[in-house]
């Protein structure tokens, strides 16, 4: 075909045109990127400790922070985000999100109550010796230092426990029964004995006797002089103080701003602007759906009797508990490497990163939940799957196909290893994590098992439904419990009649959502929101529709807002039509 003046004139101004959108693109591109990375390094700044000492919890610390971030959230709401490249449209929506939850908590005085009905500050300190480096003389000296510092620590988060008593900023009663005991669990009477002085057991070969001597002598002064005083001490309040002063309510609406605080933790947690009301009517609806297929096993179980009767049963009989926590966690790694065995049918892109499978630390295992995954947090060590031991007459084996699906692979190591093997991505979007897409990505791998060979035995199914059952139920009693007046027996009584997990689970659990609002939403909406671009993908590409390629797409951004993925998903599906 030739060409007419006309239509020549038209390609060259076209070409004209498009190279200058890419030039200003580019342009626009080159600016975010200096700014985006001024901001993480000075976020990194205000978040990390000193070398020798911990963080900082002053008023007026808290309060420089909150400034910066402001002044850099204003930076960020100034960027034309349609004028950038869509890698960087996505970094924007990630920064943007991370600023604004520490921005939100400050304002909202979530650091009047540094803990949780599992954890806290105190547990959060016991980890110093696995999330430092030891590779030097000064490295184990910094490593003192940080010891040192624990009182000062300690008592800057009681000053805040304090002023939240003085305000009602503070966790209910009803979910810290027992809890002092995770703190005394640090208080030892030998230095050997804390987990502080790990680090000590053994001599590296780098470090002369002498100076090995001089290290051990110091570490047990630091932990007979300054780390067990100042968890006695935080004990002594706790039981003195913090425990009788606590709030009897549960709701979170029942804390200063306590409305416009649980509106902001759903949206943070869930990544939907979505009302309480409209997240537990979601709930409800999945509530019975699933429990219409548990039905179904029972009835194909020829179980004579109620699903209370059913689920009474599992509680009860014996042939469904380890009686060992070797059995417990030889049982967990064999499922692991059976799921191990299955990923290259589904995944294209596998991690490098290996991960090991452990029991919960003994000194929160009590008020902790059944497993959850550790990821590294240097490139030197490997994730773990923790599989609490405690109580095993409260862990049922017919959960633990479901559990080490969500927690090793293909959930929770998968998806957190890809994301920090993604060299290309900066390093705020690897260290990234959302629990909509974290934890909707891990319910979704428990439902992946079905087409990974799991679920078989029908007491292995009814075990997974259970555990869907028990995430479409949190909708409904986080909600319920935080927005619209339940009490917390109405809702231990809801997730009891309507799952299997064990009552010692049960009543864990809702005191996890008592104290942890909104973020137990993430699960099921995140999950339903996989599922349903899943099911978008394959009803729009038909037989050209690959479960690898799908996986891949959604996994190789790392954890992105469920809006994000949304987009990402349709662009994909976009140029596969082409």
């Amino acid at each position: 075909m030739k060409l007419t003046t006309g239509c020549k004139v038209s390609l060259v101004l076209l070409t004209i045109l498009l190279t200058g959108c890419a030039q200003t693109t580019q342009r626009a591109d080159q600016n975010f990127n200096e700014l985006a990375s001024q901001l993480w390094r000075a976020e990194q700044q205000l978040t990390e400790a000193p070398v020798a000492g911990l963080l900082d919890m002053s008023p007026q610390a808290l309060q420089q922070r909150q400034q910066q971030r402001l002044s850099w959230q204003a930076r960020l709401q100034q960027v034309s985000v349609a004028g950038l490249s869509e890698q960087n449209q996505i970094n924007h929506a990630i920064l943007s999100y991370r600023l604004a939850n520490e921005i939100d908590e400050y304002n909202f005085n979530a650091h009047l109550m540094p803990l949780t009905s599992e954890a806290g500050f105190h547990t959060s300190l016991g980890f110093l010796p696995q999330y430092s480096r030891f590779t030097s003389l000064d490295d184990y000296n910094n490593y003192l230092g940080k010891l040192a510092a624990i009182p000062r620590y300690m008592q800057q988060q009681i000053d805040w426990m304090t002023q939240g008593l003085a305000i009602g900023m503070t966790q209910p009663k009803a979910v810290l029964k027992g809890y002092e005991q995770s703190i005394l669990s640090y208080v030892v009477t030998a230095p050997a004995d804390s987990v502080f002085y790990r680090p000590f057991k053994q001599q590296p070969a780098f470090i002369a006797d002498a100076d090995w001597q001089l290290l051990v002598t110091q570490a047990q002064q630091q932990i007979m002089q300054a780390v067990n005083p100042a968890y006695q001490a935080y004990y002594q309040f706790f039981v003195d103080k913090y425990l009788p002063g606590a709030r009897d309510s549960i709701a979170a609406s029942a804390l200063p701003k306590g409305a416009a605080y649980y509106q902001n933790r759903l949206q943070h947690y869930t990544t939907l602007q979505l009302t309480p009301q409209q997240v537990h009517q979601i709930g409800l609806d999945e509530v019975k759906r699933i429990r219409a297929e548990m039905q179904a096993v029972i009835d194909g179980l020829g179980f004579d009797g109620s699903f209370a009767d059913f689920v009474q049963f599992l509680r009860t009989d014996a042939r469904f508990y380890a009686k060992t926590p070797d059995e417990l966690m030889r049982y967990a790694a064999y499922l692991s490497k059976k799921a191990d065995a299955e990923l290259p049918k589904l995944f294209k892109t596998l991690p490098r990163t290996p991960y090991g499978v452990v029991p919960v630390p003994a000194e929160i295992a009590p008020k902790y939940t059944t497993g959850r995954y550790s990821g590294p947090s240097r490139n030197d060590q490997a994730g773990f799957y923790w599989v609490n031991t405690y109580r095993l007459d409260r862990r049922p084996l017919y959960e633990m196909e479901a559990l080490t699906l969500h927690e090793a692979v293909p959930g929770h190591h998968l998806q957190i290893a890809l994301a920090r093997e993604q060299a290309e991505l900066p390093d705020y979007r690897r260290s990234f994590y959302t629990s909509a897409f974290g934890e909707g990505w891990g319910l979704y791998a428990e439902y992946l098992g079905l087409e990974m060979g799991f679920y078989q035995d029908p007491y292995n199914n009814f075990g997974r439904l259970t555990y869907e059952m028990w995430r479409a139920a949190r909708l409904v009693v986080d909600t319920g419990m935080h927005s619209m007046g339940w009490s917390r027996q109405q809702a231990i009584d809801f997730l009891a009649a309507n799952t299997a997990l064990s009552m010692h689970n049960v009543t864990t659990e809702i005191d996890r959502y008592i104290s942890w609002p909104g973020q137990a939403l993430s699960y099921k909406l995140g999950e339903i929101t996989i599922k349903r671009l899943r099911q978008e993908t394959e009803h729009a590409l038909g037989e050209r529709f690959n479960v690898r390629e799908f996986h891949d797409v959604v996994l190789n951004n790392g954890s992105v807002p469920l809006a994000v993925l949304e987009q990402q998903i349709s662009n994909y599906i976009k140029q596969q039509q082409q």
